[in-house]
């Protein structure tokens, strides 16, 4: 039965990118002076968009986003559902506004829920060092949203002056690269940390096949991302913020992938709050900005929040990017 759910709920993800993708195509269609208007229209550096967008892409990122898509085919959608998803159907009752629906219309909403929404976060959150164009580091991100735990990531690319040196000198010049503050458990090994997650903050729940298949699973994490070449991997010059940022996503999303991307390049370390389809997180993200789409961007040190991919990744571009 919950192999039939998260099959469904893939399909549902996979049309709903196609259906982002359309929408897009339609627009460039229309008027590519669209795209001129908008990268004239320049965001302020302390001011994200207030309003989620939806089935929109803005027209000078959709290939960004297109080939950020094949990911979730090549994963089967690893990493879009957290442990023991539910879909359920019902109709709507007064005063049901205030409950995250992904689907309101006809009288009748639709709603997500998974294993997770009874579960204690860690009491410190665990650290992961890692870098977004890595298939290993890729696996460890679907296992974090799946168990629906929040972690803070240290990004390590390559020529990155800060977190890739911290890792080498704790030993490692493997990546990921996990530390545990609550077990006092430090591990590389991408598969040994899956399991790690799984028996540690799982509460029973089994590693899916998805990410069962050792050689096949990097493999498949490998091929997802060859469309953005090395996006996430690679060093730009950037200021360090002085406490990290906070990103509301999931690793399933080809938004949160480019947004992602940019904070890895910018090794700018961020707390991953994980908010995959099902995650009680998506009812907080609602109830504080009033909706609960991903991604989500918070940052302590200028006081801007808000949503959309290519706003969240000019703003990044803007603050922190020399």
């Amino acid at each position: 039965m919950h192999s039939a759910v998260s099959a469904i709920a893939t399909m549902l993800l996979v049309g709903r990118t196609a259906a982002f993708l359309t929408s897009s195509s339609a627009a460039i269609a229309v008027s590519q002076r669209s795209t001129n208007k908008l990268s004239m229209a320049a965001t302020k550096p302390d001011q994200l968009p207030a309003d989620a967008k939806r089935y929109y892409v803005r027209p000078d990122r959709f290939l960004d986003v297109l080939t950020s898509a094949p990911q979730l085919l090549f994963r089967l959608g690893s990493g879009a559902l957290v442990d023991g998803y539910t879909v359920k159907v019902s109709r709507e009752e007064e005063g049901d506004e205030g409950e995250y629906a992904v689907v309101r219309a006809l009288g009748f909403k639709v709603t997500e829920r998974g294993n997770t929404w009874d579960r204690q976060q860690p009491r410190k959150p665990i650290e992961i060092y890692e870098f977004e164009g890595c298939p290993f580091c890729r696996k460890v991100r679907e296992a974090i949203n799946i168990v629906d735990i929040d972690v803070v990531f240290y990004p390590c690319p390559q020529g990155g002056p800060t977190f890739r040196p911290k890792a080498k000198e704790m030993g490692t010049t493997a990546f990921p690269y996990m530390v545990d503050p609550n077990t006092k458990t430090s591990m590389p090994e991408s598969d040994e940390i899956v399991k790690y997650l799984f028996e540690t903050y799982g509460e029973g729940a089994k590693v899916p096949f998805q990410l069962s298949l050792g050689f096949g699973t990097t493999l498949s994490a490998g091929l997802g991302m060859l469309p953005r070449g090395l996006k996430g991997s690679k060093y730009t010059p950037a200021k360090m913020p002085k406490k990290p940022l906070e990103l509301w996503g999931y690793e399933a999303s080809p938004f949160t992938k480019v947004v992602r991307e940019k904070l890895s390049e910018l090794e700018i370390p961020h707390k991953f709050v994980s908010s995959a389809r099902g995650s009680p997180k998506r009812q907080k993200l609602y109830e504080m900005a009033g909706a609960g789409q991903t991604p989500y961007l918070i940052d302590p040190n200028t006081g801007a929040k808000g949503y959309e991919s290519s706003e969240i990744n000019d703003y990044l571009d803007k603050t922190y990017a020399l």
